[in-house]
């Protein structure tokens, strides 16, 4: 789906809300409160066994058994399922670049390249253009769904919602009247979070909110460092603890030096490549001493993941490096493709489109892999500064003011790609879209719940099968 900015670039801002508002003809606000599958709607496990099919097959056991811990891990790990979802139903056409996955916590604190913290998102495997409502859909149910977890009343779980779809719509509004650089220059660091919160941001919530951000400022490449590494007869090396961090030299057929170096160069020389001149400066100063693959995350788990450890003058001058695969976007069979000949591409490019500050060592590749396919990473740090949210040891308001932050923070990324103006005038100066889309939430979390037992169920019959760690 090509950006509604494409279409509106040479519009008068007027003719661009007309544009937004025709969108209500296809989809009013209202409908996007229904979500009804039809009688014939796909297997769900069969969509999730698609994707298995593709990744290390010992490792797939692992998806499925942290998808297996509660219907929020379940969802993290079925952006496919709603992809899929969601294209069967009616769309508004006004596009953006969607992050693909705006489940709640791929939104967190990050360091940017000034090394600020800014708050942003921080997961664009499933990046592509798409309707921007599906990224709103996405994170909308998430919340439901983490505020279920939590025990939360329906009430509670409908207000945080429209708190957050509401902070979307008034913020979208809001860069609706901006000039288009100050757009891009946008970012949601410690000042604009507190003036985006204004007064609901007590005390409490302050100190929360800077504990917060200590946390994040501790998570860096060398806490990853003394976490991941070991000391061994050959140098510094990654500790092994398989089947979570599995050495590269215990996984070739050739483990000499040799052999490890070789599969080393592969993997940093291409992507090196598609770093500004500066940065491949940068890299230069540092040499290749070990890799091994990781599992990472839930919906991630058995694609391959490696963690690359590089040294600079010393032992004490560390840098880690994350090369995570990229297949196909969930979103290329409902939005018709992405005709991207690299999938790390499309996720870095989606990634720089979307954050207003994203790593400097970020970049692709394309190699050979172990099994001798070619397949397509991106790289970037490991972390770097990163604070993971906690929704389950959030209260209601807690739990609130993050879903506001998390909409303001999308309406943010949806605007730098997207026309503002449009969007903001369908969504209008009302509440509509917000009820709406706390209906939405409420049906889709009960459709997750369903396709969660599902999944026990085909774990209890042996249809799949489930390992936990």
């Amino acid at each position: 789906m090509t950006s509604a900015s494409d279409f509106t670039a040479a519009l008068t801002p007027a003719e661009r809300a007309a544009y937004g508002k025709q969108a209500r003809e296809r989809v009013s606000r209202s409908a996007h409160a229904r979500f009804e599958p039809p009688p014939d709607r796909f297997d769900p496990i069969a969509v999730i066994e698609g994707q298995s099919a593709e990744r290390v097959p010992e490792l797939v056991p692992l998806r499925y058994g942290r998808m297996m811990e509660s219907p929020f891990r379940f969802y993290r790990g079925a952006a496919a399922i709603m992809a899929a979802d969601l294209g069967a139903q009616p769309d508004t056409g006004l596009g953006v670049q969607l992050c693909g996955d705006a489940h709640p916590l791929n939104f967190r604190l990050l360091a940017s390249p000034e090394r600020r913290l800014v708050f942003d998102i921080n997961d664009f495997d499933e990046t592509l253009p798409g309707p921007f409502e599906w990224d709103v859909k996405r994170l909308a149910a998430g919340l439901a769904i983490a505020a279920r977890a939590n025990g939360y009343p329906v009430k509670d779980q409908n207000d945080l919602v429209r708190a957050c779809v509401a902070e979307y719509r008034l913020r979208m509004r809001e860069f609706a009247g901006m000039r288009t650089l100050d757009i891009w220059y946008s970012q949601d660091d410690p000042d604009t979070v507190r003036e985006l919160l204004g007064s609901s941001l007590d005390a409490r919530s302050e100190r929360r909110t800077q504990q917060a951000a200590r946390r994040a400022r501790t998570r860096t490449s060398t806490k990853a460092f003394a976490k991941l590494t070991t000391v061994t007869a050959e140098g510094r090396r990654i500790a092994a603890d398989p089947p979570l961090i599995t050495p590269l030299d215990q996984l070739l057929d050739d483990p000499s030096e040799e052999g490890r170096e070789k599969e080393l160069r592969g993997v940093l020389e291409s992507y090196a490549r598609t770093l500004p001149t500066e940065r491949r400066h940068l890299l230069r100063h540092y040499r290749l001493v070990d890799m091994a693959r990781k599992v990472v995350g839930v919906g991630s788990v058995g694609t391959r993941c490696w963690v690359v450890l590089l040294l600079g003058r010393d032992d004490d001058d560390p840098l880690l490096l994350q090369a995570k695969e990229a297949g196909p976007s969930v979103l290329s069979g409902p939005t018709g493709g992405d005709g991207y000949d690299n999938q790390g591409r499309r996720v870095v490019e989606g990634q720089r489109l979307i954050q207003t500050t994203s790593d400097i060592l970020l970049g692709w590749t394309h190699v050979v892999g172990l099994d001798d396919r070619p397949r397509d990473f991106y790289v970037r740090q490991l972390w770097d500064w990163k604070g993971i949210a906690r929704p389950e040891t959030m209260d209601p308001r807690m739990l609130t003011l993050f879903a506001r932050l998390c909409g303001a923070c999308l309406a943010r990324a949806h605007a730098r790609s997207g026309d503002p103006v449009a969007i903001g005038a369908y969504l209008g100066g009302g509440d509509r879209f917000d009820r709406a889309l706390a209906e939405f939430a409420q049906s889709y979390a009960d459709r997750n719940e369903r396709d969660y037992e599902e999944l026990r169920t085909a774990v209890r019959d042996g249809r799949v099968r489930a390992q936990h760690l």
